[in-house]
Parts: C-alpha cells; structure tokens; sequence
C-alpha cells in the first residue's frame, strides 16, 4: 500500500486490454451492433494493469471493432501510459494492423512491442 503523493516516474510498464459489449435501451442514443455477440448497444474498452486497476476505459458503440477502440484509449491516454512497454491483448486483437497502431502511439520510450 502507497502512502504520501505518487512519484512522478510511478506507473505501469505492463497493460492488459478487452472489451465487453453491453446491451442498452432501444430509446439509447449512440448504439451500434456487435454481430460477433449479437449485442445492440455500447462497448467498453478497457486497459488494467497486472493488478487490476483500471489505466483507460474508452466507450463505442458496439459496433467498434476491440482493436479500434482499444487503440483509441491508448491515444486518449497516452500520457498516463508513458511507461508501458508490454501491452497482452486477446484474440480479438490479432493482426498487424493493431501491433502497428501500438507501435505507433507515441509512448514517449523505445520501441517494445513485438509481431510474430
């Protein structure tokens, strides 16, 4: 447990992401389909630490693909993230379009991300 005023140079080197799509009322105004879930409504782009705490959360509608979302909260949040050097993502991250978007948020560090 931390006590007194962060340090400055405190925060994560490692983030989880994910998304949860959540249904919404019929009346709601942004919306979308997940047709993977078959969910009408938002999704929750979330990005934790190895602990659990929450770094960004970013809301789309549904119909936001996990990796366009999740890219767009580590844009929203660069700043906080400056210290991230590993980013786990699941399944629906794959591909090279989302390593490449990782690599090329400005992180403000060295490159570290990895392709297979």
């Amino acid at each position: 447990m931390r006590h007194g005023a962060p340090k400055e140079d405190e925060g994560t080197t490692f983030l989880i992401v994910d998304a949860q799509s959540v249904n919404n009322t019929d009346t709601a105004r942004y919306k979308g389909y997940d047709a993977g879930k078959k969910v009408s409504g938002i999704k929750r782009h979330i990005g934790v630490d190895s602990q659990g705490l929450p770094h960004f959360i970013e809301i789309t509608t549904a119909n936001e693909t996990d990796r366009q979302g999740a890219l767009r909260g580590l844009e929203k949040h660069k700043m906080n993230l400056h210290r991230v050097e590993v980013v786990l993502a699941g399944g629906g991250y794959t591909g090279k379009p989302f390593v490449e978007g990782v690599k090329q948020t400005d992180w403000g560090v060295g490159d570290h991300s990895q392709t297979e």
